[in-house]
């Protein structure tokens, strides 16, 4: 049996992970911003599952969780940071009232929930799945805010992975494509600045028109995030569905291109021998 402590379980793949766990036995605080959204969750597995109020952006909030969490069930094994939202626009489009209140959710405060767990999963091992995406992999035109949102939750979680594992603590990234969950509907924030000038780029057309009819079965993905989780040894890199490993065969073949072209140049530690290879390459 594991302890799962899961933010954002409003929705989504938040709300499905708490019902699958606790469906196969596990025990599970599940939290959201308005507790009321999830009271109803919990009433079909008695006292294995809690639901708890916390707005990941309240760092006294967080701290609050994880004392009742440790309270009820004794700490937890498993945190899972799905709190987040984006907010699709060129970069040029966006305002600070806008893309601020996106990184405070998505970055700053999976920050502190983690911070706030981590005295409990340094005692006793864990896991820590970090919910990221297939954004967190490339970057697109039309949706730089979130893409640099779920960048920094690469970083993160890679840097965590590193400190964490003397402990005994793993860190799993689940980067999914489109899946068939609400977020291009109710998890979807529109720079409120059009500009025709980036109408090429604009994702206002894929929201409006893929919204429901996303190829990735949730339950599926469910599965094998619990697959992941229980497993020896899991990946720190979760690629979630057949797009998302596309993009990241993507990004590694472009990156690849990249370092390949520019070797010579960018490694010469001889001044001589770079304005050589520089005048060649003209």
């Amino acid at each position: 049996m594991k302890t799962w402590l899961i933010t954002g379980c409003s929705s989504g793949f938040g709300q499905r992970l708490a019902l699958a766990s606790a469906q196969r036995g596990d025990r599970v605080i599940a939290t959201a911003r308005n507790v009321r959204s999830i009271g109803a969750m919990a009433e079909p597995f008695g006292g294995r599952m809690i639901t708890l109020p916390l707005d990941v952006t309240d760092a006294a909030a967080a701290k609050a969780a994880v004392a009742k969490a440790v309270e009820r069930f004794g700490g937890f094994d498993v945190l899972v940071n799905n709190a987040g939202y984006a907010l699709f626009g060129a970069i040029e489009e966006g305002t600070p009232e806008e893309y601020r209140p996106m990184f405070d959710v998505n970055v700053f405060g999976l920050i502190e929930t983690t911070r706030a767990a981590l005295p409990v999963l340094r005692r006793s091992g864990g896991t820590i799945v970090n919910m990221s995406s297939g954004a967190g992999i490339e970057g697109r035109g039309g949706g730089g805010y979130y893409h640099a949102a779920k960048f920094a939750v690469e970083g993160i979680s890679e840097a965590l992975a590193g400190e964490l594992k003397p402990f005994g603590v793993r860190v799993l990234i689940v980067e999914p494509g489109p899946f068939r969950t609400d977020f291009l509907g109710r998890s979807i924030m529109m720079a409120a600045n059009e500009m025709p000038e980036y109408a090429a780029s604009s994702r206002k057309h894929y929201r409006e028109t893929s919204d429901g009819n996303q190829a990735g079965d949730p339950d599926k993905a469910i599965t094998v995030i619990l697959q992941a989780v229980d497993a020896e040894d899991p990946p720190l890199h979760l690629p979630l569905g057949p797009a998302a490993h596309a993009i990241a065969e993507r990004k590694l073949a472009a990156f690849r291109r990249d370092i390949d072209a520019w070797r010579d140049i960018t490694i010469a530690t001889d001044f001589d021998q770079l304005r050589a290879l520089y005048t060649r390459s003209i």
